[in-house]
This record gives C-alpha cells, structure tokens and sequence, in this order.
C-alpha cells in the first residue's frame, strides 16, 4: 500500500508518523513550528487530532466525566476541560496541512466522529488514523473506510474479536489498505508492558501491514518493533517536555525524533536476508581467519608435529580442521617458518 505516493511495507524504510495531538498549546504559530521541526527531524508525515470538545464527550464535570485514576496523566480534570485544552481547531488544519506539503512530508489526521471526517474530506487528506479508544467505533470505521482512502488503526486494548470486526468492516466497504499498530494505552506506557511479539501475530493473523504506535520513552522500543516486522512507527512530539502541554510529558524532543528516523532506518536496513556463508563485503575478511602453518624450519623429511605446526592467522593454509589429519606425515620439501600448509608440501 502507499499514502500520497509513499509506499509502506517491510520492503521500504519504516513510515515514520509524528503525532503532534495538543502539543501545540493552542498556539498556531507553535503548531506550524512543530510541522517544521518534524520536516527537520526527517518524519514522512505529521498527524494532527480532529474533534471538538463537544464531539468527543458531554460537558459534564462531575462522576465518570471526571477522570480520577491515580495512574492517569490527566487526573483531576473533567474529560471536557482536557480536550478544551487539546483540542486543534479545524480552522488551522487546512494552515498545518499546507505546511506539510511546503516541506514535502504528509499531512493526515485522526478524526473522532463522522463530522470530522466530512471536514477532512473537503481538505482532501490523504489517508486516516483511527486511535485506540475509538476501535470500537465500527460506523466511524465504516465511514472512514468507505472513503476508499488508506487507514492506520491503534489496536489499544482491543480484543482479537474486537480487531477482526475493525478488519472486516475496513473489508466490507472494498477497502484493502489497512494498518494495524501494536499500541498500549498507557501514557507514557513502559516497554514492559509493550508485548512487541504481538507484532509478527498481528501481521499473520489479518495479513496487513503492522506498525507501532509507541508512547514509551526513548528509542529503543521503536526500534526493536522494526526488527519484528512493524513499517509504520507512530510517536508524539513536542518543541521541548518542559514546555508543557497534555501529551509533552511522553513526547519525544526535536533530536529524539531525528534519532528515531535514523535509528529505525537502520534496524531496518539491517534485516537483510537469510544469510549463511561470507557477504560480497566479507570476503576479504577471509584472509584473516586461522589456518594452519608451519610453525620452525624444516627439512624434506621431517614429521609434522604439534611443535611445528601452528594455527595462527592469517587464513591462506589449510583450515585448522585438517589438524589430526596432518600430523604424524611427512613434509617432502624444506619449508621455513610461516609457510602455509598446504597438501602440495605433504609426502
């Protein structure tokens, strides 16, 4: 599958998404900021979020619109006032896209109900992300997916039924281009808790492209997602942590996320192929192995000992396996010291 011309899969360089969500500050100048620190940093796209407060829950602060978990980040706000706070205004989405394609990266977002994804349309993005909390939202998906465009879904704390009604309703409007993202919902999440071997189940369980949709800290996780077959790697981010802002705590930095593009690019150049034997760059590597030699000065006659035969570097004689085989036969020509074995100088 491709967006925009970008081809996505285990064939090509991982598809790197920086998430800028509410890091913006409701600052549109920062907004744009962070799209050309992205493009710096070498992304292939920027998503944005597409809601309104009013669209994603009821402003109502009391009971379970107050988010009270002790292990949440946003413990003690209503859910109303934290996406006041997070929100993007749709106003500047056409600005942010725009921005995007100035430096030649893509922009796309994430839409949290069927309005949001009318308005999207008008700005004719080019592919969709769906976020974990909203997987079960079957006729969002079906819209999205019925727009024929491609879609990246967060598989955060969905069941395997969950995941195999998101496929076959992405199916069900004749929409193939479907990515899944290994995602946990814990904000920052830990890499112990990111159970990356999902990935490769993934993979073979819905026979799509997989990806990574990463809220731990660092690299490291990212990276070894590449290495099990994820192609799309997905992580928030901010100017700097100490900025603030709702998701700054577990978002990576301007030099954190060039260090994941260069990082993940080199995990993923480094699977390869199924490999045995010398590469074409090893070859001269060859010379240096061990191999047997003569070890003192001998004459035409002499009997091929342990005192006089060494395995030594470098490798032009023969290979330290013919060891017991050698030994005890007689050498038919004088050889000094540090010539290689070979079964022309054998009796």
């Amino acid at each position: 599958m491709n967006i925009a011309g970008r081809a996505i899969g285990t064939n090509e360089k991982p598809f790197i998404i920086a998430e800028m969500s509410g890091n913006h500050n409701q600052s549109l100048e920062r907004a744009l900021h962070l799209v050309d620190l992205a493009a710096e940093a070498g992304v292939d796209a920027v998503k944005v979020q597409t809601y309104t407060p009013d669209t994603m829950t009821l402003d109502i602060h009391t009971g379970e619109f107050l988010i009270e978990s002790d292990t949440n980040l946003w413990k003690g706000q209503s859910l109303y006032s934290l996406y006041e706070e997070a929100y993007t205004p749709w106003e500047w989405h056409e600005a942010i896209f725009s921005r995007c394609k100035y430096h030649g990266i893509i922009g796309f977002s994430s839409p949290f109900d069927e309005t949001a994804v009318d308005f999207l349309e008008t700005l004719n993005v080019p592919a969709y992300k769906i976020a974990s909390f909203e997987n079960v939202d079957l006729p969002l998906i079906r819209k999205v997916a019925a727009t024929g465009k491609p879609i990246i879904v967060s598989t955060g704390m969905a069941s395997v039924s969950e995941l195999d009604e998101v496929v076959q309703t992405v199916r069900s409007q004749g929409n193939e281009q479907l990515v899944l993202l290994k995602c946990t919902s814990t904000y920052p999440a830990t890499p112990g808790n990111s159970n990356l071997l999902t990935i490769p189940h993934l993979k073979k369980l819905f026979s799509t492209e997989v990806g990574l949709s990463d809220h731990t800290m660092g690299v490291g996780t990212s990276i070894a997602a590449v290495a099990l077959g994820a192609s799309v790697i997905e992580k928030h981010f901010t100017t700097s942590r100490v900025d603030g802002g709702v998701d700054a705590t577990f978002s990576m930095e301007p030099q954190e996320l060039k260090l994941l593009v260069e990082e993940t690019e080199r995990a993923w150049q480094s699977l390869g192929k199924i490999q045995y034997g010398p590469t074409t760059a090893e070859i001269a590597s060859l010379e240096h192995r061990r191999s047997l030699y003569i070890g003192r000065d001998l004459k035409a006659g002499d009997v091929l000992t342990k005192d006089n035969v060494r395995i030594i570097r470098p490798g032009r004689g023969l290979s330290p396996k013919y060891l017991d085989v050698v030994l005890g036969k007689t050498i038919k020509v004088n050889a000094t010291t540090g010539t290689p074995l070979s079964w022309e100088l054998l009796l």
